[in-house]
């Protein structure tokens, strides 16, 4: 069997982020969350989605993987710090209240399960 192309690859994974997104969002949208940003790419990260609640804002990072066990092991200190510069350059653009609580949240996906919602996943560097 030979491997798939390439292109082909990047085409399906993309496509399955951006399913996975979308149903991370709604399951955020569920719990009361309203969207600001899908995709914010800045200063070398990129965030898949921001969101609000009340006076949070939370900066989330959606994994999809076989399991949501896999996926809650898919971000690593590097994705850490790349989407902490991207949520840094964000509030640079996008004043909040000195009282909003700021947040890096996770969502995993995984196919025929309910999306697992980690509020407070990890530390924003530098905020």
């Amino acid at each position: 069997m030979h491997p798939p192309d390439p292109a082909l690859r990047r085409r399906l994974t993309y496509g399955r982020g951006l399913s996975a997104e979308a149903l991370a969002l709604a399951a955020l949208m569920l719990k009361g969350y309203r969207p600001l940003a899908r995709r914010y790419a800045a200063a070398g990260g990129e965030i898949d989605l921001i969101v609000r609640r009340g006076r949070t804002i939370a900066f989330v990072e959606v994994k999809a993987r076989a399991t949501l066990d896999a996926a809650a092991t898919a971000i690593d200190a590097r994705k850490r710090a790349r989407m902490s510069r991207a949520a840094l350059a964000w509030l640079a653009r996008h004043p909040v209240p000195a009282d909003a609580t700021l947040r890096a949240d996770a969502v995993f996906v995984a196919p025929r399960r309910w999306p697992r919602h980690l509020p407070n996943a990890f530390e924003i560097e530098g905020a």
